[in-house]
């Protein structure tokens, strides 16, 4: 190519030399034209050279860094990733005014008195007391069975600023009244006030337990702070001022004890980061001072900069304290004094009779009980409903999710903290199960929805907010110290592969139905409405979690994923996800499973989606549309095939089943246990139990009125040989087999 190159320039100059001669200066304006449009072209060149090139480095040095970021910050696996949508609890109507009014409440349920915020760093209050069992000294403090407290629990309780409560501890009966005030320079989340009111029951108290009552009233700062006492030696007598201390929720406040009768006060400072063993410092504390004094009190002194204050409060049976704590102390209008005496004496009295006279009233005015049933009847209506509402807590924490089941993140690590979240729910058992559980929170809803429409509906936001971005919601919440205090360890973790009946949806389709019935004044139906728009996004990913996830083999099965299909220790394995625990189900968990009550679940679930979609008109997607499932799952012909068994007349499960299953005594790792044997090979059936899973069609109105099934149905509920009894129904008939031990 060169070769060519310099053939074509010799020529060129000889061509040159033959024509005539030109003008020189025209010649070397050519030329110089020439010269410029060449250098320009270069420049030109090498300045887009330049640009692609810097291009080129800028995309590479980002392509470079996202790799290294990547590396060493890995993305949350999907289990702990959360739902990407605003959080429910944002919305404007649980701010304000709304979130203060429920700032302060009873929200430690596992407590027999305990006090704090619905905010995760509290100030936290309780109450301790020397009871007697078998003639010997115990601290109450923690609801625990084992302390045989003849009595306990929320008689009367709104769910928002009043409770009454009474407690029976062997022939001696505290009654504690729990009361909020808005009053004048009142600080955020207002005042509030605790009346203890200490008597004996004669005929069941020994003198040799002594004459007096040792009560033990708390403050402890989950943030730090370090709490004030009043005074070296306390005298009521003197001053009412216990302790004081400041925050930046509720700037300085004030404690104070006010009492007619002549109480004894000692007191003991703590510096602590755990609280959840409280009552262990004080038996250690008064366990030391008897060593040293001879005497059960505690030693007025403090460790430095305290975070936890204990009250001693000692006093002749009958007697009556009143203890009431004061926000803003330090504004220019606190007013403090007026405020403590608004809260104590007969200003208490009177205000916590009208708070009772109010609770009365609304009771009977939203269950009409006084038209149903007698005066007896209706004090345990108003005691079901208090004791429902005073057991709702605020927990904050973060949950143990178990990976075995799904992408390990390391090889070393079988267990993985979800995000840090904050829970407002009632609990089932105040004794027992003291946190969040998803199934139970649906039937709490079912009440407390007709009772307060705000609280129900901030509870459910807040189970809801707890999704992640696959639909899942951890069905056990054990948030925080003092929760996972309660419960043994190989309990803690959540299991992502498994769920819990989504009764959330029962509440949801009664407050819908509620709408439409025009139960909700204008206000509410907004805010409900408001809450259904934010939230329809979470619900349709939490429907789509349950179809996808526990279906079964079949079109239109499903099954409750997390049985223990290698158990030798259950005669019929657990089924914990279902809610109803050792509700016998097939003999031999598999994926041929189909559990009757699941399918219902999710058919009520549908039904609740298509009424949502249809009160806020959303547009029917294709590939999700709500109207069809609910069509295919009532279809009676479909069910029947699947679960009817025509000689009982009864709708059961399907699985591998066989009833001839028993357990026997064996010797196993050195240890005398009774282990599952297991007499014939199970084949794919029916599974022959009646109870209450049978009946998830007649609940979910499924059968057609004029079938010959539902009266079948009828007929199988009302049989006293089988499920009928004087209290209800049996969760299982008389007559089931022995799978069911």
């Amino acid at each position: 190519m060169s070769g060519n190159v310099r053939t074509t320039a010799r020529s060129r100059v000889r061509s040159s030399s033959a024509e005539p001669e030109t003008d020189p200066l025209r010649q070397e304006t050519s030329s110089n034209y020439h010269r410029t449009k060449y250098e320009s072209n270069s420049t030109s060149n090498f300045k887009l050279f330049l640009t692609i090139t810097f291009f080129f480095i800028i995309i590479i040095f980002f392509l470079v860094h996202h790799f290294v970021t990547s590396a060493a910050q890995p993305h949350l696996p999907r289990v702990v990733t959360p739902f990407p949508a605003p959080k429910i609890m944002d919305l404007p109507q649980f701010q304000g005014e709304h979130k203060e009014s429920l700032y302060w409440g009873t929200y430690r349920p596992h407590l027999y008195l305990g006090i704090r915020a619905r905010t995760p760093q509290s100030l936290m209050a309780g109450l301790m007391w020397i009871g007697v069992k078998d003639g010997s000294n115990h601290l109450r403090h923690v609801c625990r069975q084992e302390d045989a407290l003849s009595a306990y629990g929320w008689t009367k309780h709104n769910g928002r600023d009043y409770g009454h409560q009474v407690l029976v501890d062997h022939g001696m009966i505290l009654t504690t009244e729990f009361i909020k005030s808005k009053g004048e320079g009142s600080g955020y989340g207002w005042d509030w006030a605790v009346r203890i009111d200490v008597q004996i029951d004669k005929s069941k108290w020994n003198e040799d337990f002594g004459r007096d009552a040792q009560l033990f009233f708390y403050l402890a700062d989950e943030g730090g702070n370090v709490l004030d006492a009043g005074r070296e030696n306390l005298n009521i007598r003197e001053s009412s001022l216990l302790a004081s201390g400041s925050r930046t929720d509720i700037g300085n406040w004030q404690l104070h004890l006010k009492s007619t009768d002549d109480l004894k006060l000692h007191y003991s400072g703590f510096h602590t980061p755990h609280f959840h063993n409280l009552s262990d410092l004080v038996e250690e504390n008064l366990a030391s001072q008897t060593r040293k004094h001879g005497q059960m009190q505690l030693p007025d002194s403090s460790d430095d900069s305290p975070n936890v204050l204990v009250f001693q409060i000692i006093g002749g049976f009958p007697f009556t304290t009143d203890i009431v704590f004061i926000s803003a102390t330090n504004s220019e209008s606190s007013r403090v004094e007026k405020r403590v005496n608004s809260l104590t004496g007969d200003s208490l009295s009177n205000e916590l009779k009208y708070k009772e006279q109010a609770y009365d009233e609304k009771i009977e005015k939203i269950f009409n009980l006084a038209e149903k049933v007698d005066s007896e009847s209706i004090s345990v209506g108003k005691a079901a409903v208090g004791s429902l509402l005073g057991a709702i807590g605020y927990f904050y924490g973060q949950s143990k999710i178990d990976l075995s089941r799904t992408l390990i993140h390391s090889e070393h690590a079988a267990y993985i903290s979800y995000w840090p979240a904050e829970l407002y729910t009632a609990v089932p058992c105040r004794s027992t199960f003291p946190r969040g559980f998803l199934w139970d929170e649906g039937f709490h809803q079912l009440v407390i929805w007709r009772w307060d429409i705000q609280i129900s509906l901030d509870i459910i936001g807040h189970w809801l907010d707890l999704m992640n971005i696959d639909g899942w919601i951890p069905r056990e919440q054990i948030l925080g110290a003092e929760a996972l205090s309660r419960i043994p360890e190989e309990y803690v973790p959540q299991h992502p592969t498994n769920g819990n009946p989504p009764t959330l949806f029962l509440a949801l389709n009664g407050i819908i139905n509620g709408l439409k019935n025009n139960e909700f004044n204008v206000m509410d139906r907004s805010e409900i409405s408001l809450f259904l728009e934010r939230a329809f996004g979470r619900l349709d990913a939490w429907f789509q979690w349950y179809n996808e996830t526990q279906s079964g083999e079949q079109m239109s099965s499903y099954y409750w994923r997390g049985r223990d299909n290698m158990t030798t220790l259950q005669l019929n394995p657990q089924t914990l996800t279902s809610g109803l625990d050792d509700y016998p189900r097939a003999s031999h968990p598999s994926s041929d499973e189909r559990h009757l009550d699941l399918r219902c679940w999710v058919l009520l679930a549908a039904q609740c989606m298509h009424s949502i979609e249809e009160l806020l008109n959303k547009e029917t997607k294709p590939e999700k549309n709500y109207g069809s499932t609910v069509k295919l799952l009532s279809d009676l012909e479909i069910l029947n095939e699947m679960h009817f068994d025509d000689v009982h007349g009864a709708y059961f499960d399907f699985g591998n089943h066989t009833e001839k299953v028993q357990l026997k005594w064996k010797e196993l790792k050195a240890r005398r246990q009774l282990v599952r044997e297991v007499l014939e090979r199970p084949v794919l059936k029916l599974v022959p139990q009646i109870g209450y899973v049978n009946f998830f069609p007649f609940m979910g109105r499924i059968i057609p009125s004029g079938s010959w099934i539902l009266e079948k149905q009828l007929e199988l509920i009302s049989n006293r040989s089988l499920l009928w009894t004087d209290y209800g129904l049996r969760s299982l008939a008389k007559t089931r087999s022995q799978s069911t031990i």
